[in-house]
Formats: structure tokens, sequence, C-alpha cells
């Protein structure tokens, strides 16, 4: 860290220099003030007034009220004037990277429809950090992102990707962070038509794999392929999550039997529509949830008693929740996050409804994919020790209206454009007189 010096309360008052130098500085880690911010921390806890956030390198050293007295660098200073500072978002599950028109199926990786693996499967070979999507997300205040392929044609889609949206190469941060299989109703109809066959297929899949960690695979006579079954055999000794697509609440608890016979394995529940049916028992379990913000009507039977009121029951009941499974779909795309996490708060001003507060609803999007993922306290939080990601918003986070004005990503401030981004000015700069005559209407 460069040279110290006593600083006051006073001393933070920003210059237009100082904002452009920390603005121009090359892709580096950077050491910054940000001074004068509403914090908002992402664990739960209620927003800051006046407060100040030290970067040095790259990380967080502190984070909290604006001190009479303390040891700063003071060659970069932003005095953003009040505005809200968070952790970037997290989200939990989606397809960013994997794509670039949903549509065209030369550009599209989400899903290997025909392909002789499964849990081999490993997204982080095909995460493309130029994607627009990436960009787009990038520029709504998203950080990080657990990247998760699409099934193919058996009930382990692969393994996922934890990923950071910076402007740099260099996208993956952990391949293979987590393995994620289909049941319920998807994995019923992939395994041969009934749940009774995705569970044996589960098990037996399990058991091979046990073997192979085990040194006491030969694949003679096994199901699994050797790639399948080294890619499984991390599961079953509890070094890699198993994320479980699951919606009603006979398949949770299905799931939470199967989390006792075998407890080595670190579980995940993915979706649980009707989770809030047994919050008490997930809880029980220690087993963490990446659910649907608001799913308030059932979309198939396992999801008859879906409420919007599912996040909120689930965390009063001591659930560990994360908002997710955000794909690249008009009203679901990661954009949206900010927007999802605002509605837990709406919903409690509806009579019988079950919501989040503030900062609960901020903790959903933030901290906690975080720390469903294994980096609680690295990023996803504003904290002393903490990876300085951190957007400065422009209004309330979690209103629809507002917007990030400045995003930073292991401490080094990222563009905001994509080609959305440019269109807007190319037609906000348009010159009408150049126009062939043809379009003077």
């Amino acid at each position: 860290m460069r040279a110290l010096m006593k600083t006051t309360t006073a001393s933070f008052a920003l210059s237009a220099a100082l904002s452009t130098a920390l603005a121009a500085t090359p892709a580096a880690a950077q050491d910054f003030i940000i001074a004068n911010a509403t914090i908002a921390k992402g664990d739960g806890s209620e927003p800051i007034e006046n407060g100040v956030i030290m970067v040095d390198d790259g990380t967080i050293i502190y984070a909290g009220p604006t001190p009479t007295s303390r040891d700063f660098t003071t060659d970069r200073v932003l005095d953003v004037d009040g505005a809200y500072v968070t952790p970037g978002i997290v989200v939990a599950l989606t397809d960013l990277g994997l794509y670039d028109v949903g549509a065209v199926s030369n550009s599209n990786d989400k899903g290997a429809s025909n392909a002789r693996f499964d849990a081999a499967i490993d997204v982080a070979t095909a995460i493309n950090p130029s994607s627009q999507h990436i960009k787009v997300s990038r520029a709504a205040g998203i950080t990080r992102a657990l990247v998760a392929p699409n099934h193919g044609p058996a009930i382990f889609a692969g393994q996922g990707a934890l990923i950071d949206l910076g402007a740099d190469p260099d996208a993956v941060q952990q391949p293979r962070a987590f393995q994620l299989v289909e049941l319920g109703e998807t994995g019923a109809r992939i395994a041969g038509g009934s749940r009774t066959a995705a569970y044996v297929e589960l098990g037996n899949a399990l058991k091979e794999a046990s073997d192979f960690a085990r040194g006491r695979w030969s694949g003679d006579g096994t199901l699994l392929t050797r790639a399948d079954a080294a890619a499984l055999a991390p599961v079953t000794t509890g070094k890699q999550a198993l994320y479980v697509e699951v919606e009603r609440e006979a398949d949770i608890r299905q799931v939470l039997k199967f989390k006792r016979a075998n407890p080595k394995i670190k579980l995940v529940l993915v979706g649980a529509s009707e989770g809030w049916l047994m919050a008490d028992e997930i809880a029980a379990a220690g087993v963490p949830v990446i659910a649907d913000a608001l799913d308030d009507l059932p979309s198939s039977f396992e999801q008859l008693a879906a409420t919007q009121s599912n996040v909120g029951r689930l965390t009063k009941a001591g659930v560990k929740v994360a908002i997710g499974r955000l794909a690249g779909t008009t009203d679901g795309h990661p954009r949206s996050a900010a927007q999802f996490a605002g509605n837990l708060v709406a919903l409690n001003k509806i009579p019988g409804a079950d919501g989040l507060s503030w900062g609960e609803a901020l903790a959903t999007i933030t901290s906690l994919p975080a720390e469903i993922a294994g980096h609680g306290g690295k990023f996803g939080v504003i904290a002393a020790g903490a990876t300085a990601d951190l957007v400065i918003w422009d209004g309330d986070p979690l209103e629809v209206s507002t917007a990030p004005t400045r995003v930073f990503i292991d401490g080094v401030e990222q563009p905001l454009t994509s080609h959305q981004t440019e269109l807007a000015q190319r037609y906000k700069d348009l010159d009408e007189s150049t126009l062939p005559k043809a379009y003077d209407w």
C-alpha cells in the first residue's frame, strides 16, 4: 500500500481530477476510497449512511461509518454524494456466457442433447467472456455468476462453473464448481418415465462413482463412462456440491432422506417451489436452496402449491435461500436480479404474504449465493477481507428504475458498454440530415 497519512472526515472532498484518474487507471487492482456512501453490505443488515469503503490492491480493508481519524491512502478518493454502494450481484444458476443467440444452435452451448457423456460435461470450456449477455449483465451490476448446463440425455446435466464478469479474457474463476442433477418430473421423463427410475439411476451412478474414488472401479459392466465416473467421484466425497433440481414436497422429502443416507454429500436444492410446506425440515437438515424469486402460479403438477411467499417462508424458518435460475429469457434474464429481489420486499405489503426485509432481499442476490457456492466472505459482501466487487447506483438498488453508474470487479472499474448501449448512442447522435430522402416521411 502506498504512503499513508492522517485523514479526517473533512478530507473526503472529491475533485474532478481524482475521479477522472480513477476511471482512467489501467486494468489492474486499484487502491481507492469510496466516501460519503450509503453502504449496503449485502449481509442482511440495513444500509449504513455516510459510510466509507477502503480498497487496497483489490481487497476491501475497511467498510463502515466515516471515522473521525484514521490512516487512509488519499491519492484516489471517490465521493459518491450519498449514493448506494452494494456488493456486486451474484447470480446463482444461469446460462451467461454459453450462447450468443439462443435460437441459433451453432452459437448455443447451453446443453448437449446428443452427447455420449453427461456428468463429465464441463461448462467452463465453453464460456465466452466476450458474450453480449455478459456485458449487459455487468452493466446491471452483476459481477459473479454460477453458470450451469442444461440437461442432456441423462439426469446429470454436468458440471457448473463460477465465473466473474470482468472485461478480460479470464472469466472462469472456478471450473467444476458443482454437479447438477435433474429429479422430479424432468428427471423422471429422462430416466424412462418414472421417478422410480430416476432415483435408481442416481443411486447407481453415485455407487459407481464412489467405487471410482476408492480405486475399485474396473469399468466392466458399469453404466457410467470412465469420464462420468471421474466427474462424479468428488461428489461422493463431499469435495464437489450436488445441486438437485426438485420442486414438489414429496420429492424434496425423498432428497432429504437421500442426504441422510449419504451424509458426505454437499446437497443444494434448486427450485423447491413447494419447499415452504416443509421449511422446518429443510432448515433442520442444513440444506440451502436456490429458488425462483416469485413462483405464484403452478406451471406443472409438481408446483401445485407454488406461492410467491416461498422464499420469505423458507428464510423465516432459517433456510439459507438465494434467488437463482435466471436464464436468457425476457422476464428471467440475470439483469433483472435486483428487480426480483425488490419484489420480495414489496410482498410485505400484501395481506397474508411473506416477504423479506430490504437487507434480507439484497442478501439473496449477493452474500447468500456466494455462501452457497462455498465462497462466503470472499465476495457478495462489503466487509474487510472481501474482494472489492462493488456497485455504485443512481438510486435504491432494488427499485426497477435504478441502474449502476460504476461497477468494480476485483477492485478494477469495468466498462458498462454493450451492443445495446452502442446502438442507443448511435441513434442518439444520428444526424438526420445525412439520411436519404426516402427516409423523409
